[in-house]
């Protein structure tokens, strides 16, 4: 309950911010659920399944981490009570699941479809999805820049690998600076000066194999008894290396982008002949980059021919505050693109990094599934309500169960009110009159306090979210509500006797 509680004071547009402190010193100010969970150091074994509940959420959808934790203690403070009056365990937890189960009905139920080509609903999930972070002061800027990026990569049947929208963080200029580049920006430079700086209507060759000289496989001595053996020996390597930039350069290949290692030699001639060539570029970059321009990945120079070649319109090096970076703009059709964020300090960068990550895993996540729900606290009351419905058709202890899983789900709105400052229980009561009446939209507006349309407001969360959340929640929860002990395992067999000093007593001292 303890973990649940130290998240809930950042949930809403009006929940505040945690800073962290580990034991360098190093500090890290955030409003993401998962970061402090991952950052707080938790010795409890049973708050450790709390913290997997966010991770879970973070993995699946990347947003509603600190919603599922909070459901999951709420759903534990809620057992406990019961457990007082003497209800079962298995009970409850049997309970819990049908609550579940029927929960998902209900949401599927109240939500609404959405589509691609609705980019005014997808800028709205992203701006709701950074609302109360430290990035809402721009967030129609970043919305617009996460949902731009999210259409560009989406691949058909709206399927969205988030891991081809790359998040380079430049700490300098303000927020608004920030930008999405058609392409990729990868930190490294070119390998000479004499190279071109900027390359327009770049063909590109990315090869996975080395530019240089390699030794031989086995062992191998080569007798020289003149020098000019020797001259002729050092010519032969030098045009060997020469023969390998020709074979590149035949193809019209402009820019080189190397996985591994580039000789010197080589890059004399690449620079000759006017080629921008960069070497021991990342794996996952290379990948990134074929995706962008098309280009395929060549591991061999011989095959390497001009099909294999990606295009960009301007491919440069820019100097970004006191690094060097390459820029791969301007791609015809990029299935992976560079979210450029800037901000004024490191903190703020990484916590606008975070903000964008929610926003871009929302937005993704609604275009997958095609569905919605409004947020502010709106299906949450609507959830509760047709849950209670439910318990009424249920005979047998389970009906209590139910009754407790729905009064957990209004911990949600009732959390957004109480971080407003405004009074949990006048407005609880008017959300649920607004609900009794068929508004099921109807959320709490935390800046003037009154019940609110959520979805003529724009406050717009995928389902999957909701979803999630829930069921991780209620698994966690009955998971916990089996365990009737905690035991201490004495580690590895061969460590002799493990008894804690003091007999079974001194189990009070190791933490149980």
């Amino acid at each position: 309950k303890a973990v649940a509680e130290t998240v809930r004071t950042t949930l809403g547009p009006k929940g505040m911010d945690k800073m962290i402190v580990d034991s360098l010193g190093d500090v890290t100010v955030t409003n993401d659920g998962v970061t402090i969970l991952e950052e707080m150091s938790i010795e409890h074994p049973a708050a450790k399944m709390i913290v997997e509940v966010a991770k879970t959420q973070e993995n699946e959808i990347g947003d509603g981490t600190t919603t599922a934790v909070v459901i999951a203690g709420e759903l534990l403070k809620n057992a406990e009570e019961l457990l007082d009056q003497g209800v079962h365990p298995a009970v409850i937890g049997r309970g819990y699941r049908l609550a579940e189960t029927k929960a998902q009905e209900i949401l599927k139920q109240m939500s609404e479809k959405i589509t691609s080509s609705d980019e005014d609903a997808l800028i709205k999930i992203a701006q709701t999805a950074m609302t109360g972070k430290g990035a809402e002061y721009s967030k129609d800027t970043l919305a617009k820049l996460a949902v731009k990026a999210v259409q560009m990569v989406s691949e058909e049947n709206n399927y969205v690998d988030k891991d081809n929208i790359k998040l380079e963080k430049r700490t300098g200029g303000s927020i608004e600076d920030s930008e999405l580049i058609k392409g990729i920006v990868i930190d490294k430079e070119r390998l000479s000066a004499s190279m071109p700086r900027v390359v327009k209507n770049a063909k590109i060759a990315l090869i996975d194999k080395e530019i240089e000289i390699k030794k031989t496989e086995f062992e191998a001595n080569i007798q020289i008894k003149t020098p000019d053996q020797i001259q002729a020996f050092l010519d032969q390597e030098e045009n060997m290396l020469k023969d390998m930039v020709e074979k590149i350069t035949a193809t019209g290949a402009s820019v080189v982008l190397c996985q591994k290692g580039v000789d010197d030699v080589a890059v004399h001639y690449l620079a000759k002949k006017g080629v921008y060539a960069v070497r021991r570029v990342t794996e996952s970059d290379m990948k990134k980059i074929a995706k962008a321009t098309g280009a395929k990945i060549a591991s061999n120079l011989k095959d390497l021919s001009k099909d294999d070649l990606g295009f960009a319109g301007i491919v440069e090096e820019k100097k970004v505050g006191d690094e060097e970076f390459t820029y791969i703009m301007e791609c015809k059709n990029p299935k992976a693109v560079t979210l450029l964020i800037r901000g004024g300090t490191e903190h703020v960068t990484n916590e606008i990094e975070r903000a964008m990550t929610d926003a871009i895993g929302d937005v993704a996540a609604s275009l997958k599934d095609g569905m919605v729900v409004a947020g502010a606290g709106a299906p949450e009351i609507e959830l509760a309500m047709g849950l209670r419905k439910y318990a009424e058709t249920l005979s047998g202890r389970e009906q209590l169960a139910v009754e407790a899983f729905a009064d957990a789900m209004e911990v949600i709105p009732r959390t957004l009110i109480e971080n407003a400052g405004l009074d949990p229980i006048d407005a609880m009561t008017d959300l649920k009159a607004a609900h009794s009446k068929k508004q099921k939209w109807a959320g709490i507006d935390v800046f003037s306090g009154k019940v609110m349309d959520a979805w003529k407001r724009g406050v717009i969360e995928p389902l999957k979210i909701k979803t999630q959340a829930v069921s991780s929640a209620a698994e966690v929860a009955t998971m916990i509500l089996r365990i009737d002990d905690v035991i201490a395992s004495s580690g590895s067999k061969d460590r002799g006797p493990q008894m804690p000093p003091g007999g079974m007593g001194g189990m009070e001292g190791m933490g149980m």
